[in-house]
């Protein structure tokens, strides 16, 4: 039997209760997009032989397990089945109760809680309806989100009242979320021989004004429900010239901006071309708003009081946003330390993931 295959097996088999050992056989599984076809056949094969109280659908790569009790509320928890591509980190390996492993903070400790919850709930009817959800394609681009997926073609799958994306935290609750937007400034010259450069305009020195005034741009830091988001604005790309001895003619550049949950995108997108005034074309490549913290929901303060969570702003967009586009108030909550998140030293540690457990349990009323 190959590596991959007895960690196939793992991920069927495995004591849900040794919850580090079923993070071990998820991280010994590759799933790097377009690859979480065989996790996925697991996940969907533990969780019909498992958890029989929950009605399991499986739409391409994202499998849904969901309770019909009855409940007036309903909570959503979920995470991504994928990875970044691997770094010299792809084969797990123990250090005593830390795994270093691609995927062990980002995000299959969590997985792995995820799969022990579905068994405990289907054994054991929690105080809310309850859906679990694993879905591909969420650290690449947007059109192959799976969760943007479900949300398309079936989105009774991932309603509810709330929702919680079990992105690594190190613990806190990460309220909210930034927005991000991509602009593309254009400046277009003149060519000429570079012996005889006043007979063309170099569209590179023409962008320089415009990179001198964004390069000493000072994001805010705004504060949103009591939680202090700082905002960030980056040139990302740029690209001109066309030979050593040729004026260009164009010049690119690209700016990336995060922003606060309290800004629209249209209102972003507007003060960022108000910084690339001197550009002779601008285009917006994608928008995607940020999501509120919502602290004041009932649910949302629920789950924070439920053991007295910690809480800070989530600096970075995540799939609470999707969550928050449709009215539905969302978290981030799950296993391991985010700055180690695509990283080749990843790694998440035994009491991590058991502490992500009990408070889940908890507020599900498992514990």
């Amino acid at each position: 039997m190959t590596t991959v295959a007895a960690a196939l097996e793992a991920v069927v088999d495995h004591d849900a209760a040794d919850l580090f050992g079923l993070t071990r056989a998820l991280c010994a599984v590759p799933s790097v997009y377009p690859g979480e076809g065989p996790l996925a056949d697991a996940v969907e094969q533990r969780l019909r032989a498992r958890a029989p109280g929950l009605e399991v659908t499986r739409i391409a790569n994202n499998v849904v397990a969901r309770t019909h009790l009855g409940a007036s509320r309903r909570v959503v928890l979920g995470g991504h089945l994928d990875t970044v591509p691997p770094n010299d980190n792809d084969v797990p390996r123990v250090d005593g109760t830390v795994l270093h492993a691609l995927g062990a903070a980002d995000m299959k400790g969590s997985l792995a809680v995820l799969l022990r919850l579905a068994e405990q709930i289907s054994a054991r009817p929690p105080r809310f309806d309850v859906t679990l959800f694993w879905y591909e394609g969420e650290e690449v681009a947007e059109e192959h989100n799976g969760l943007r997926h479900l949300f398309a073609v079936a989105p009774e799958l991932v309603a509810g009242d709330f929702a919680i994306l079990c992105e690594p935290t190190d613990g806190w609750v990460e309220a909210g979320c930034q927005g991000t937007v991509h602009l593309r400034a254009t400046f277009r010259g003149a060519r000429a021989h570079t012996a005889r450069p006043w007979m063309g305009e170099n569209a590179i020195h023409k962008a320089a004004p415009v990179l001198a005034r964004l390069g000493a741009h000072e994001a805010a830091t705004v504060e949103v429900d009591g939680l202090d988001f700082r905002e960030a604005l980056q040139v990302v790309a740029i690209d001109g010239g066309v030979a050593n001895n040729v004026v260009p003619d164009t010049c690119h550049i690209v700016v990336n901006r995060r922003l606060a949950p309290s800004w629209s995108t249209d209102e972003a997108i507007d003060q960022v071309r108000a910084l690339l005034v001197g550009a002779d074309e601008i285009e917006v490549l994608n928008a995607s708003p940020g999501a509120l913290p919502n602290l004041t929901n009932p649910l949302v303060a629920e789950f924070v009081g439920t053991l007295n969570l910690a809480v800070r702003p989530k600096l970075g967009w995540t799939d609470v946003a999707r969550f928050a586009s449709r009215g539905i108030p969302a978290v981030n909550f799950g296993a391991g330390d985010p700055t180690l998140a695509h990283t080749r030293g990843e790694r998440v540690d035994r009491a991590g993931i058991e502490h992500c457990h009990a408070v889940l349990a908890h507020f599900c009323g498992l514990a």
